[in-house]
């Protein structure tokens, strides 16, 4: 891979970080990307805006924090991104295939070549919450000694643009093919904006259709998703998609006018 294609691949390549808690962080982080080539840092509804503690800690990476855009949710900050990738810590209850750090560094890259991939990176304290990790394709755990585990938001980071580095410059291994349940994506994938668009509809319509008949919907819905993004849609299987549900949205309202007719006949 040549140095062109290498600048060209990182650009695509975006650290997202969630609520940080300590302006300090920020510029940790700015550093550690920095060191790794890397140029494209998100904000999501930092508690504090970068400040002093920001600029010592980026330490010559000023550049990465004064150009990071700021959003108000994470949903926002990934809208047009064709892979996302949440850092968390391994746990059953997290429904999102699971990574190892090299993996996640092969695969993105590759992904980056049909568009943006962001990795993403939650409160130091308390790290994504649920409704956040629901927006990821995919987990990435790094294997950290289970006797003292915690790594701050930094080192964190640090680990994770390590390995998009070796990856960029060729050096990193990946799983088998095998292994891998859900391919990185290719070439017209649909952004992250399109896919929630669809998962929105979807909900509509299976409530109008009464699908759940009085069950949670969070458990199908999660499913539901998993398994559309392990299908890697293009725009106009998105589009084909919700036409379907807009037809059975129609539907479901006709059947529901003709209920009320009926009554008050």
């Amino acid at each position: 891979m040549n140095a062109s294609s290498n600048t060209a691949l990182a650009d695509q390549l975006r650290i997202v970080l969630v609520g940080t808690q300590h302006p300090g962080n920020i510029g940790s982080a700015a550093r550690a990307m920095k060191t790794m080539g890397l140029s494209k840092l998100v904000l999501v509804a930092p508690e504090k805006a970068p400040d002093r503690d920001t600029q010592a800690m980026a330490a010559g990476a000023d550049d990465l924090v004064e150009a990071a855009p700021v959003f108000a949710t994470l949903a926002e900050a990934v809208a047009d991104c064709r892979w996302v990738l949440g850092a968390t810590a391994r746990s059953r209850r997290i429904q999102l295939e699971p990574l190892h750090p090299r993996d996640a560094g092969a695969r993105a890259v590759l992904a980056a070549a049909s568009g943006p991939v962001a990795l993403v990176f939650g409160r130091e304290r308390t790290g994504l919450d649920n409704d956040e990790l629901q927006l990821c394709h995919a987990a990435v755990h790094i294997p950290s000694d289970p006797a003292f585990s915690s790594l701050n938001l930094a080192a964190a980071v640090q680990v994770l643009s390590y390995e998009l580095r070796c990856a960029l410059l060729g050096e990193a291994g990946s799983a088998a093919p095998e292994a891998v349940r859900t391919p990185p994506p290719g070439e017209g994938v649909a952004s992250h904006a399109e896919l929630e668009g669809l998962f929105g509809q979807l909900a509509e319509t299976l409530d109008q259709i009464d699908f759940h008949k009085g069950r949670a919907p969070e458990s199908a819905m999660r499913k539901l998703r998993r398994l559309y993004l392990r299908a890697n849609l293009d725009s106009a299987e998105i589009r084909l998609l919700r036409g379907v549900l807009a037809d059975a949205q129609r539907m479901a309202r006709l059947a529901g006018e003709g209920s009320s007719d009926d009554k008050i006949g």
